[in-house]
């Protein structure tokens, strides 16, 4: 009550409805109730004449949370009461707060409104800071909510949809394809229907349809027909030349096969079938998996070799795609995009720090995460794995136990509890790292030497509070992270993420089939409040001031799992990321109304900060 008391008097000074002598009296007043203090120690501070410096806080805008850590500090140093060590942390952004106590919960002004605390703290967030709405939606701010107004064709709260403009039109012997161009639509036929609605055939082998020299042979139903190929050539229309191959699974494929194995015509990627599936002309990055108005096939999910989606009785299926190996045609793939050297040039270190940060070089990709997809070399940069070097009884396996997020490149945060069990002299640090089966030629390796637990790291129930620590890495030839495409540090966050924020998780942990993944995965969660996570039905108080959730609360889907502890949770602002999140723990995975927990990063920056200036101090 004392806190909603004193930011009523500073929106009345903002308002200009309140002088600043009597906001000062007044404010400082509640200061001294919330801080606990007697009466007479405020009686005391307001003799200070502190009303002037207040004002001047005021009217450069600084929020409250700020002025009363400001005024407490004073108040410290004037009575003499202690103010611990950096593993002592305070609030450092306007939108977090205290839980209450379940006992106060069912009482008074918190019970009947139970965000007015988070909406008074962070009423200076912009939810379209975050630039929420993709694909050119525009965003219009609705207090701490917005709205995104969609262009055509798109939908979704976010503009991340298209619309099925295609339920209206008819293509009858063909299929409809979206489009982003007035009238969003169109029809593509199959042979020999003709456009504009694909309900006249003209003549099946005039013109001939058969390519590179093949003889079109006509069956006794009037639509159907054979293309006679002359070797080399083969396929339907007798497109595919023994040039037309792929190399390793095909995943950088770009040839112009659009058949299957059993000969059956692949569906184009902008066809309204395939709108509710992961892999469409529509989806983020569509370009860099080569999917866009055409049917041919691709491999955008690393599967074995190229595939596509089919029509088989108007229920989308896939297939493999008729297309061979260049090993079995002595060819190499012309249409591979061949990785280049260069790309994996390390770049020198600028001074102390990497030259960027926050900043993937490639773009973000396309099982699992739980409910996650995997991941391409480069888009996390970022993330760590912690290793053992050799096992330790069964029960502590060598290998990848844990993730870790590089913010510097010597320094990698990570879970407290994913090191509190660990011998430094057994672990080591992987960055790079895409698939934990086999040495990458990116991936870095790192010895630690030195392991910083945040002081009050404890568990209590089972549960982890400070989750957080430091490992800093061991340099090699005088240097620690190498900054390369695969490997750059995220950004600390300057800011708070509003509710409703989309954000990344990323890391190697338990799948929906209960195994560990090889590959990196990801996938995208939600922030979510912290009054919705401590409800009863969710996790019913246990969540303390620093900690957050994240995720959908209503159905299951990504979430993080055992094997992601200490990786990151990244959302972005203005195209960097921020690490906002480290995975730290949660009840079982995916469950409804349990979504992951993670250690607040705003809550420690003061400590993170302090012990890498201490330790850089300590070796200067």
């Amino acid at each position: 009550m004392e806190a909603k008391k004193a930011c009523t008097a500073l929106r009345d000074l903002k308002q200009g409805s309140r002088s600043v002598h009597e906001y000062s009296n007044e404010f400082k007043m509640h200061v001294a109730k919330i801080q606990g203090w007697p009466e007479p120690v405020f009686v005391q501070q307001y003799r200070l004449g502190l009303s002037h410096q207040i004002q001047e806080a005021v009217l450069r805008n600084v929020n409250p949370v700020s002025l009363v850590a400001w005024i407490s500090g004073t108040l410290s140093s004037l009575f003499g009461l202690q103010i611990d060590s950096s593993d002592v942390y305070y609030y450092e952004y306007s939108s977090e707060y205290t839980t209450l106590k379940p006992t106060n919960t069912r009482r008074g002004v918190f019970a009947r409104d139970p965000d007015w605390f988070l909406e008074y703290f962070s009423y200076n967030v912009n939810p379209c800071q975050a630039k929420p709405c993709q694909n050119n939606g525009i965003c219009e701010r609705n207090r701490n909510s917005y709205t995104c107004h969609c262009v055509k064709p798109y939908t979704g709260s976010k503009c991340e949809h298209v619309k099925n403009t295609c339920q209206r039109s008819s293509c009858n012997r063909g299929d409809c394809l979206i489009s982003l161009i007035p009238p969003y639509y169109r029809c593509s036929c199959r042979h020999p229907y003709q456009l504009p609605f694909c309900d006249r055939a003209q003549s099946v082998c005039k013109p001939n349809p058969c390519k590179n020299g093949g003889t079109c042979v006509k069956h006794r139903v009037r639509s159907k027909f054979t293309c006679n190929c002359p070797e080399p050539f083969r396929g339907k229309y007798c497109k595919i030349g023994p040039e037309d191959c792929f190399t390793t699974n095909g995943h950088t494929y770009r040839g112009n096969v659009s058949q299957t194995v059993l000969k059956k015509t692949c569906l184009h990627w902008t066809s309204h079938l395939l709108l509710e599936s992961s892999y469409n002309a529509f989806m983020e990055h569509a370009d860099y998996y080569g999917l866009g108005d055409h049917n041919f096939c691709r491999n955008p999910d690393g599967d074995e070799k190229p595939w596509c989606f089919v029509n088989v009785d108007n229920k989308v299926k896939w297939d493999f795609c008729d297309v061979s190996p260049c090993s079995a045609t002595g060819r190499l793939d012309n249409n591979v995009e061949h990785i280049n050297s260069t790309n994996f040039i390390m770049h020198p270190r600028m001074g102390n720090r990497l030259s960027t940060c926050g900043q993937p070089e490639t773009i973000r990709s396309l099982k699992r995460i739980y409910g996650g997809t995997k991941t391409i070399p480069g888009k996390h940069p970022w993330q760590a794995s912690l290793q053992r070097k050799f096992s330790v009884g069964s029960s502590m396996p060598k290998g990848h136990y844990c993730g870790g997020v590089l913010i510097e490149p010597c320094w990698v945060l990570t879970a407290a509890h994913c090191i509190v069990r660990t011998n430094i002299h057994n672990l080591q640090v992987t960055l790079g790292e895409q698939d934990l089966t086999r040495r990458e030629q990116y991936e870095q390796k790192f010895d630690v030497e030195k392991i910083i637990k945040h002081g009050h790291y404890r568990e209590r129930d089972e549960i982890p509070y400070n989750d957080i620590a430091l490992l800093k890495l061991k340099a090699v030839d005088g240097n620690c992270a190498v900054e390369t495409k695969y490997v750059k540090p995220v950004c600390l966050p300057d800011s708070v993420f509003p509710d409703d924020t989309e954000c990344y998780i990323s890391g190697w942990g338990l799948t929906e089939t209960g195994e560990e993944s090889h590959q990196l995965l990801d996938a995208r969660v939600k922030l979510i409040s912290q009054t919705q996570c401590n409800a009863p039905s969710a996790y019913k108080n246990r969540l303390d001031e620093s900690m957050l959730c994240a995720g959908n609360l209503q159905r299951t889907r990504a979430d993080t799992c055992q094997g992601d502890s200490g990786g990151p949770l990244t959302c972005v602002k203005n195209g960097s990321y921020y690490i906002y999140g480290i995975v730290s723990w949660g009840d079982q995975c995916g469950l409804k109304n349990k979504p992951g927990v993670y250690t607040r990063v705003t809550r420690f920056l003061n400590w993170i900060r302090t012990k890498i200036q201490q330790e850089s101090i300590s070796h200067n």
